[in-house]
């Protein structure tokens, strides 16, 4: 393989594939945090100081942060035990624009999918 080259679309799409499944984690675990925390503040917090639903949704959403921080490296170990193939990417074909955005869709449908089932505490409000 030339290193040079442009990489072939299987590549990318193991590129975008690789990068994308801990954000999986990441967004299901963000959104359903967020959503269990700003619940429990807003009904308790709330009722006690008046504060109001989105700012009970902000409370929440910094839990959730802050809970994201601390499993990040839980996350990233999981998914390196998925075994995804390595797409043997050169570093000059890291570089490349095509690459950047094989990431960039990795990762926004990843998150996409994480957050959609993250939302699977709302099934109990």
């Amino acid at each position: 393989m030339n290193i040079n080259s442009v990489p072939s679309n299987y590549q990318l799409m193991l590129h975008g594939f690789r990068n994308g499944v801990p954000f999986i984690g990441f967004g299901f675990l963000d959104n359903a945090i967020m959503i269990v925390a700003g619940e429990y503040i807003d009904s308790t917090l709330g009722v006690s100081f008046g504060i109001s639903t989105m700012a009970a949704a902000a409370i929440g959403n910094w839990v959730s942060d802050i809970a994201g921080l601390g499993a990040g490296g839980f996350i990233e170990a999981m998914s390196t035990k998925l075994r995804i193939p390595d797409p043997n990417l050169s570093w000059k074909q890291l570089q490349m624009p095509k690459t950047h955005v094989a990431k960039a869709l990795g990762n926004m449908v990843g998150i996409t999918i994480g957050c959609t089932l993250g939302m699977a505490p709302l099934l109990f409000y």
